[in-house]
């Protein structure tokens, strides 16, 4: 059976990748006050710092039922017998449930629709993981369970120069409890279960930053002893995203694989503005998959 799977822009993958695989990314929405925008894709990073430190709103919004619909069409018209698609937490969006209308329209029997309860690469590697399953011509099952437990194995955590921003989109989530003192912190954030909670208090920003790699040592080793199907012990994979913060992050993620040899895939990229306008300039996250995301062991890509 031919699957192809379905994405939305907030997974940050590589465009290698998705090229790669034949990942049909569906992109969500942006706005400022003076402009609205079709995609995130035409609103950069560079301009969204840009508009954030000026003081100016930027919204977002996801896609849309008819956008998912015409995914699935011209997926299913070109040969595939079933489509996963695979998206940002519901919690954070509503975009899953307008994938999950657009599946009902164009063809329920054969279009699954899964909340990934994660974001940016914790979403990314379950694409890839069902991606690379279904280049492999698994049906749509088995795609499709390899994502879900892929995107639940993930660790996301993040430091924020501000909680104001997350406070302003609404997406604070049990983090609203630092709001008291955020002037004094570096708040420590972690994505569970498709929410976002507090997860540790630091005073500076370097700070954060050591206590995210201390944290991304950690969850990346809780599976060190789980094996490959060809008996090799699997390689945990990472991800550091910022937003206007590329020293910060490379720091991140040179300590982290200084600390962690045996890294199979490390990913280093700003987020968009679906992400960012959320999250503010300044901040830095790791996302951790303990095993890697790939069922053959195989990572032939150096991005």
């Amino acid at each position: 059976m031919s699957v192809a799977v379905v994405t939305d822009s907030t997974a940050y993958l590589p465009a290698r990748r998705v090229e790669h695989y034949g990942v049909r990314v569906v992109p969500l929405h942006v706005s400022t006050e003076a402009e609205q925008y079709s995609d995130e894709t035409s609103f950069g990073p560079g301009r969204l710092t840009e508009q954030l430190r000026r003081g100016r709103r930027v919204t977002t919004s996801g896609a849309t039922v008819a956008e998912f619909a015409a995914a699935y069409r011209a997926a299913l018209d070109a040969g595939a017998e079933g489509v996963l698609s695979i998206h940002l937490s519901g919690e954070l969006s509503g975009t899953v449930d307008a994938a999950r209308t657009a599946a009902r329209e164009v063809a329920p029997s054969v279009i699954n629709v899964l909340d990934s309860r994660s974001v940016a690469m914790g979403l990314g590697f379950a694409v890839l993981a069902a991606a690379e399953l279904a280049e492999g011509g698994a049906g749509l099952q088995e795609v499709t369970g390899v994502a879900e437990r892929v995107a639940a194995r993930g660790t996301i955590l993040f430091s924020v120069q501000t909680l104001e921003y997350l406070r302003r989109g609404g997406r604070i989530g049990t983090a609203s409890a630092l709001l008291g003192t955020a002037l004094a912190i570096k708040p420590l954030l972690r994505l569970h279960d498709g929410v976002i909670d507090a997860a540790e208090k630091v005073r500076t920003t370097s700070a954060a930053v050591r206590r995210l790699e201390q944290l991304a040592v950690e969850a990346a080793t809780t599976e060190s002893t789980r094996q490959s199907p060809t008996g090799d012990p699997r390689r945990p994979a990472l991800a550091v995203h910022h937003l206007a913060a590329p020293g910060r992050a490379e720091t991140l993620a040179r300590n982290v694989r200084g600390r962690l040899p045996g890294c199979s895939d490390c990913v280093v990229s700003e987020v968009g503005a679906t992400i960012g306008a959320h999250i503010g300039p300044g901040s830095v996250g790791v996302v951790v998959l303990p095993g890697g995301w790939s069922a053959t062991g195989s990572t032939p890509f150096d991005d």
